[in-house]
C-alpha cells in the first residue's frame, strides 16, 4: 500500500525488452534509497512495481504486459520524468489516502490554468473510473493523492499548489499527456457491498445482537 505522497521524482533511463514483456531501469532521483532492499514495492508513476535489482542511485522492475498496455508505462519516453513512492510502513502517517498502486484506468490533461498561486488542473477520464469520482473525495493521478474540486460526465478538476508542481513530475506534465488513474478504494468497497446487499440491515443486524 501507499499514501499518495511523493517521495522523490526519478527517471526512466531504459526500457528492455524481457521474454515478451519488459524490464524498466529507473533512476531514483531525489527517491530515499539507502535501505532499499530486492523485492521490495515501489509505485511508479501510481504503478505498483517490485524491484529486481538495484545500485546505489537506480532500481530495475518488470513490467508485465497488462501492465504495460493499460498504464502510461508502455508509452513513456526515455528520460521521462517519474513520480516515486516506497510502500508505506504500519507506523507511518497517512498524508494522502490508501492507494494500492493498481492504476484503474488512464486519462488525459486537458487543461492548466493559474489560478492565484496555484493551478487547477482538468483531466479527461474513461466513464468506468469517473462513476467513482466525487467532489471533494480523493484520486491518484500519477501516484499523487489529489482532492477532486470539481466533476462532470467527462472529466474531473484539481488544484495543485505550487509544493506539489515543483516536487512531483508535475512539473514536466503537459497538456494532452496520459496521466494513471486509481480511484479511493473506499469507493469501491461501498460499490461492492451495496451490490451484495450487505450494506444497511444485513451488517446492522449482525452487530445488534452482540
Amino acid at each position: 500500500m501507499f499514501t499518495g505522497i511523493i517521495e522523490g521524482v526519478g527517471r526512466l533511463i531504459a526500457r528492455a525488452p524481457r521474454g515478451g514483456d519488459a524490464r524498466l531501469h529507473v533512476d531514483a532521483g531525489s527517491l530515499p534509497f539507502d535501505d532499499v532492499r530486492t523485492g521490495e514495492s515501489i509505485a511508479v508513476n501510481g504503478v505498483c512495481l517490485t524491484v529486481v535489482a538495484f545500485d546505489a542511485a537506480s532500481f530495475q522492475a518488470d513490467a508485465s504486459n497488462e501492465t504495460l498496455a493499460l498504464t502510461t508505462l508502455g508509452g513513456l519516453a526515455d528520460n521521462a520524468a517519474l513520480n516515486l513512492e516506497r510502500a508505506m510502513r504500519p507506523d507511518d502517517r497517512l498524508g494522502g489516502h490508501l492507494v494500492s498502486g493498481h492504476v484503474d484506468g488512464v486519462g488525459r490533461v486537458e487543461r492548466i490554468e493559474p489560478d492565484a498561486r496555484a493551478q487547477r488542473w482538468r483531466f479527461s477520464a474513461p466513464p468506468g473510473v469517473l462513476r467513482y469520482v466525487a467532489k471533494k473525495g480523493s484520486i491518484c493521478v500519477d501516484g499523487v493523492s489529489l482532492t477532486v474540486n470539481a466533476v462532470d460526465d467527462a472529466g474531473f478538476e484539481v488544484a495543485l499548489i505550487p509544493h506539489t508542481v515543483a516536487n512531483t513530475a508535475f512539473a514536466s506534465t503537459a497538456v494532452g499527456d496520459a496521466v494513471n488513474l486509481e480511484v479511493d478504494l473506499v469507493a469501491r468497497y461501498v460499490e461492492r457491498l451495496m451490490g451484495a446487499g450487505l450494506m444497511g440491515a444485513g451488517l446492522m443486524g449482525a452487530g445488534a445482537g452482540r
